[in-house]
């Protein structure tokens, strides 16, 4: 055998085994990428991390529904009392009116009592106006004070005159020189009367 013999087998073999020893190394160098990106591709969340995130998620979403139904609920009682304020505020504006117009009255009331008592009042159209006018008054609620013989009530009557009476026990209206008013519980003006009181 040659040297040229000798050497081309020996040639054939060293770049064979340069090739293969190539393929490898290419092989070697794209398994690892390859792993990686399978694991990267083929990456998931455990089902406990997924129950987790979900229920972290729906309880999240509970607290949301739950302050958003307690700030309905605040804003719905707010109405509510802000309905029964005005509704208060204006019931009382009315009736503050109508206690207004009813003082405002109480002078002219006064002057038909005044014909009346002479006796100008007895017929004709006046008589009818001072009845309609008196008429209408109570239908706002205003109530004549005027009771004789019944117990003196400092919170209705003022006293302007005593007498003593043997035929009393406790002290008496005898008679009222000015009649006062109320409309309801409210006393617009307390009565002028004189007061019988025991011996």
């Amino acid at each position: 055998m040659s040297d040229h013999d000798n050497n081309y087998p020996q040639g054939s073999e060293d770049s064979g085994d340069q090739g293969n020893s190539g393929e490898e190394a290419a092989e070697n160098t794209e398994d690892p990428l390859a792993q990686v990106e399978d694991i990267l591709n083929n990456a998931e969340v455990p089902a406990e991390e997924s129950v987790a995130q979900g229920t972290a998620l729906s309880g999240q979403g509970q607290d949301d529904a739950a302050e958003l139904k307690n700030d309905l609920l605040r804003l719905q009682a707010e109405y509510v009392n802000y309905r029964k304020r005005v509704e208060r505020d204006r019931a009382v504006a009315g009736e503050s009116a109508v206690v207004g117009v009813l003082n405002s009255l109480l002078p002219v009331l006064d002057d038909v009592d005044a014909a009346r008592a002479h006796g100008d009042l007895t017929d004709g159209p006046f008589a009818a106006i001072a009845v309609k006018l008196e008429t209408a008054l109570q239908t706002y609620g205003l109530e004549r004070i005027d009771e004789t013989a019944v117990p003196f009530d400092p919170t209705v009557h003022e006293a302007l005159i005593q007498q003593p009476n043997a035929e009393v026990q406790v002290d008496s209206v005898s008679q009222v020189l000015r009649s006062g008013y109320r409309k309801g519980d409210r006393v617009l003006r307390a009565a002028q009367v004189i007061v019988a009181v025991p011996e």
